[in-house]
């Protein structure tokens, strides 16, 4: 199925994205979609005959876990609401620590890199095939953006791309700005990567925007395509046709005309790059729907994970995240000064977001928002989702006295026990409402 020309929708760009001309389809993160209601913006956009793709953040396929089956039916019902001819999700993982380590649940809020060896491929094929099967429709896996890489890895990017399609007949989502990203943070060559790769796999294709900072490439989706990255791009289309090509914004969204003019450029290079008589080397291939609900099982047959693989995946990716969460000593072999840009990069992250789903924090605690955000993040990692963390933050903030002022304190509280639910009070939660009896007696 050829998807065409498209652009990731956002809340915050939904108009602009409906106004501009020339666009075949949208993708739309899962999570952030009701199970059972489509907003309005979307509902317009499939009357048109936009194809909606929902793109999932949250399954972590690449943990030694296998695939939460709660998590999996969200995802299926998201796209059977939106009708769409496929889902797509990351060769990531997201958690890390319970039942396999006997150690509490850490959460990244971020996609982390899976070390690319033959026990992490097989964990990693399992749980797609678990996932194939639970889905109505094909699986798509996008490869990430990284900047740390594991010791001792096995393979390459693209052999690892490679053996995964081989072994489950899973589609690609190739995001080119993540191999400009590697080849900056790691040294990796994207055109070996795409050399390695099956590219008759791809679903369709990322391009999004970053920016360099002291020799380090943030994959933000908050600036502009730059030109490396549409050169990857361009190499890509010299290998083969993909089937559609997609542009991710997901912050300082600009007016529609430099939307508008992205795009342009994303055209203008996949029209200079065709080869001479542009052919198609794999017909069919991408979202086609031969390969049946699931997307297909490969050439291989499924195989069982050998016995202890998931729990060694399960300590060695615990013990990372744990340094990059929790402040624990980095594992051996891990380039430290990385590890720490990485921390930096997930517990900002966390501050955005927690920004974004509590807006009252940094509106209640002014200036001091950040930097309290970031002391509390630096040992205290992420065990639920942003809401989650964020009540917790504001707890952290009460129980340790702050903030300074009377009135900001009062808001504190108040928005704090209206958010906190009905639950059994722990210690922490009966000094926050002593404090708010205190406070209300003044």
């Amino acid at each position: 199925m050829e998807l065409g020309i498209g652009i990731g929708w956002r809340p915050e760009i939904a108009d602009e994205v409906e106004s501009l001309s020339g666009i075949d389809w949208v993708e739309a993160v899962a999570e952030n979609l009701c199970a059972d209601h489509l907003p309005d913006s979307l509902v317009r956009l499939r009357e048109r005959g936009v194809r909606v793709v929902p793109h999932g953040v949250a399954l972590g396929l690449g943990g030694a876990d296998r695939p939460d089956p709660v998590r999996l039916a969200s995802l299926a019902a998201r796209a059977e609401l939106l009708g769409a001819p496929l889902v797509t999700e990351h060769i990531a993982f997201v958690r890390a620590g319970g039942p396999l380590t006997a150690s509490p649940r850490l959460e990244a809020g971020h996609l982390l890199p899976v070390p690319r060896t033959w026990d992490a491929l097989d964990v990693l094929c399992e749980n797609v095939r678990i996932a194939q099967d639970s889905l109505p429709v094909p699986l798509a896996l996008e490869n990430i953006a990284a900047l740390i890489t594991w010791p001792d890895e096995e393979l390459t990017e693209g052999q690892f791309l490679a053996e995964l399609v081989e072994r489950t007949g899973v589609r690609l989502l190739i995001d080119v700005a993540n191999l400009h990203t590697n080849h900056v943070n790691l040294g990796q060559d994207p055109a070996k990567a795409l050399d390695e790769l099956p590219v008759e796999a791809i679903a369709y294709v990322h391009v999004a925007g970053g920016v360099e900072r002291n020799g380090v490439w943030h994959d933000t989706h908050a600036h502009p395509v730059t030109a490396p990255v549409l050169q990857v791009l361009a190499e890509l289309r010299s290998r083969v046709d993909p089937p559609g090509v997609l542009l991710e914004r997901d912050d300082a969204f600009p007016p529609a005309a430099e939307l508008a003019g992205e795009l342009d450029a994303i055209r203008a290079t996949l029209r200079r790059a065709a080869p001479p008589g542009d052919p198609r080397p794999c017909p069919g291939t991408g979202t086609d729907d031969s390969a049946g609900a699931g997307g297909g099982t490969g050439t291989c047959a499924p195989a069982a994970v050998p016995a202890g693989t998931r729990d060694r995946t399960a300590v060695a990716q615990t013990a990372l995240l744990s340094a990059l969460v929790a402040g624990t000593p980095a594992p051996e072999g891990f380039d430290h000064r990385r590890l720490r840009v990485q921390s930096r990069a997930l517990a900002a992250k966390r501050a955005d977001v927690v920004a974004k789903v509590a807006p009252e924090l940094p509106e209640i605690l002014g200036d001091g928002y950040r930097a309290a955000f970031l002391a509390y993040a630096g040992s205290r990692p992420m065990s639920g989702g942003y809401r989650r963390d964020a009540l917790d933050f504001a707890e952290h903030v009460l129980i340790a006295g702050g903030p300074a002022d009377p009135v900001a304190r009062r808001r504190l509280t108040y928005w704090w026990q209206d958010r906190s639910g009905s639950r059994p009070p722990r210690r922490t939660t009966r000094l926050v409402r002593a404090a708010r009896a205190a406070l209300v007696g003044k």
